[in-house]
């Protein structure tokens, strides 16, 4: 009997693997993932800040190991996947993305290479993520011409004017300036362009072209060098100048502040909420116009949020402080509630997948440590409630369940070892989602309170409070 009850004892243990698991950085067994799926996540989430059984370098490791496997023995279709979850927006931040491109341009077979360096312009969109490829690839590969004719078709795939544009807002990043790049890449003008030969020598030189409308940008930055306040606020309204362009003593001044929010983009507006709150731009008694902005550009250009960034921004904002430096703001509950807006109507640019889902959420007390995609205040327990919201919002059939371990079970009076439903829907808000995913109340049916996100609850569908 002894033999045959220790046979047929059930459930298998955490501390013993089923058929096919491996073991984990947590100490248990899980099922091995294929390298694809790693590179997916690693494009996605990142290793920033580590995980809570890994710290950020082993899982940086493990994450590098699995994207050269993938180089290696698929590198057309690696390069695809990079390129596909860049355009679609799906990471929230472009390190991993532009990583990974750099190591498919540095360690795939020829045709992985040249594919890789071909797709360039696809995934890095602006100026900065070109100096943070060529940051990331310079330290894997030499110069060779493959390379150099890639930094140069990055400039010529684009409009002359944008081109301008991303050159003077992003002037060095990366230890990288733009001169450096020219005189690294030699980019050969293709059809001998006037406009294209005055940027560049504007660029290696500092000679100034000629003040056309096209390259009249580069006159308005280099006036606002100089320019008081009166004139500076012309050169923003005149010329789009963006907080970048503009010099730094002039950017403690409420009235250049408020010059750049009207025409700033929309993410940029929401990373600048706090900077706009603390110079005064905006005031608990006229925050009307900032929130109507807000709006504004969220209904024009939707499809460009992500709303793990809103979240972040919305973090940082409520704490009244900077995640670096000292600087300290007093939030404004109108603002902080367009934000917290913002992030809920952010999931409806999400499609529908019309599937039947189910998603376990791990809800210990490890879920609450940790920061998700190197943003700072963001822990896995927020990020998990917010893909539940994700789910309740966007699908017509979905299941949310949570488990923990068995410490954490015991709390549950009924003692059960299976997944608990959570009972998140649609009408709750972030808090209430976080207090659902919390053990030990989501296994007992209860709730509380948050103790680190305080709402400001929501009015209704479309307004704020």
């Amino acid at each position: 009997m002894t033999y045959l009850k220790n046979f047929m004892e059930t459930p298998t243990p955490q501390s013993e693997p089923l058929p096919d698991m491996v073991p984990n950085s947590a100490g248990g067994y899980s099922y091995q993932v294929s390298d694809m799926e790693l590179l997916r996540r690693f494009l996605i989430l990142g290793s920033e800040g580590g995980s809570y059984y890994a710290d950020q370098r082993k899982l940086t490791k493990q994450n590098a190991e699995a994207v050269r496997r993938c180089v290696e023995n698929n590198g057309m279709a690696t390069v695809q996947e990079i390129v596909n979850i860049s355009t679609a927006r799906r990471a929230p931040k472009m390190g991993p993305p532009l990583f990974a491109l750099a190591m498919a341009a540095s360690h795939g077979n020829d045709k992985t290479r040249k594919f890789a360096l071909q797709m360039l312009p696809a995934v890095a969109t602006i100026g900065s993520y070109l100096q943070m490829f060529v940051d990331y690839v310079g330290t894997m590969r030499g110069w060779g011409r493959g390379l150099r004719t890639a930094i140069g078709d990055w400039y010529y795939a684009r409009d002359i004017s944008n081109a301008v544009y991303q050159v003077v807002k992003y002037r060095q990043r990366y230890n990288w300036t733009r001169r450096d790049l020219l005189r690294k890449a030699h980019p050969k003008n293709p059809d001998n362009l006037g406009l294209w030969n005055e940027l560049f020598a504007w660029i290696t030189h500092g000679t100034l072209p000629a003040d056309t409308e096209t390259l009249g940008l580069i006159h308005a930055y280099e006036e606002a060098k100089t320019a008081d306040v009166p004139r500076l606020l012309q050169l923003i309204g005149q010329h789009r100048l963006s907080w970048e362009m503009v010099p730094t003593e002039k950017l403690d001044n409420k009235e250049v502040w408020r010059a750049l929010a009207l025409d700033m983009p929309v993410n940029a507006l929401i990373r600048n909420m706090a900077t706009l709150t603390r110079v005064g731009a905006v005031s608990h008694m006229d925050a009307g116009w900032l929130v109507n902005a807000l709006f504004h550009k969220m209904t024009a250009n939707q499809r460009a949020i992500h709303p793990l960034n809103v979240l972040s921004a919305l973090v940082t904002y409520r704490s009244g402080k900077s995640v670096r430096g000292s600087h300290t703001w007093d939030p404004i509950p109108r603002i902080s509630s367009a934000l917290d807006e913002v992030f809920y109507r952010a999931f409806d640019q999400a499609p529908q997948t019309q599937q039947r889902l189910y998603m376990a959420v791990d809800i210990s007390g490890s879920m609450g440590i940790g920061q998700v995609a190197g943003v700072y205040g963001l822990t896995p327990r927020m990020a998990a409630s917010a893909m539940a919201m994700a789910i309740v919002h966007r699908e017509p059939n979905y299941y949310i369940a949570g488990f923990s371990t068995r410490e954490e079970r015991s709390s549950n009076r009924s003692g059960t070892n299976v997944m608990t439903p959570l009972d998140i829907t649609a009408t709750d808000n972030l808090h209430d989602a976080m207090a659902k995913t919390q053990a030990p109340f989501a296994l007992a049916g209860r709730t509380a309170p948050c103790p680190y996100w305080t709402p400001w609850r929501r009015s209704g569908r479309g307004t704020v409070s």
